[in-house]
Order: C-alpha cells, then structure tokens, then sequence
C-alpha cells in the first residue's frame, strides 16, 4: 500500500504540463510554472540515466567477462537514455516556440 503524499510536496508538485503550449506569456505566474515543470522533467530524465548507469556498473563489475551477453538490456537501455539525458534548459523552447498542428 503506498504511502499517501504529504501537503507540502502536493503544493510543491506542478500543475502545467512540461511546455509552453497555451501559455500566456503576460501572465508571469503561469510562465514560470510551465519553466518549472520543463527543467523539472528534464532533471527526471538525467536522473532515471543515472541510475541506469549506476546498475549498469555493478552488472559489469558482477559479469566480469560475460558482460556483454548479460548487461545488454541495461546497456540499451542506457543508449536509449542517454539521448534525452542533457538538461538544455528552456530558453530554447520558450523563444522558439511553434504551435502544433492539430
């Protein structure tokens, strides 16, 4: 049974999306909020990579040298992770903003 989120993190947790899409960028409060929350999601992203990396470690360091047949699933997923890992920020995003088709 999970334990129940405190109040204080529940204030803390974002209410916007991780974009810019709908933003008013005149009303600052709501800006900042949608700042948050992309920096947040990508300091997640790093965070998952690191952990990947962590266990990927200690499967090396157990397999010795049938490392590549047992720690490919790790390996991948790291690849995979890898990618998205760099926190860029959103200045980007924010002034180069394009609207999605719909």
């Amino acid at each position: 049974m999970p334990t129940p989120e405190s109040p204080l993190f529940l204030s803390k947790k974002p209410t916007v999306p991780p974009t810019f899409d709908g933003v008013d960028y005149e009303d600052t409060p709501r800006l900042k909020q949608a700042q948050d929350a992309i920096i947040r999601e990508q300091w997640v992203r790093s965070m998952m990579a690191r952990l990947v990396r962590e266990e990927l470690g200690k499967c090396y360091f157990r397999e010795g040298v049938n490392h590549l047949e047992k720690c490919g699933v790790l390996r991948e997923r790291y690849f995979e992770l890898l990618k998205e890992s760099k926190i860029r920020g959103y200045l980007f995003q924010q002034q180069n903003y394009v609207p999605k088709e719909d």
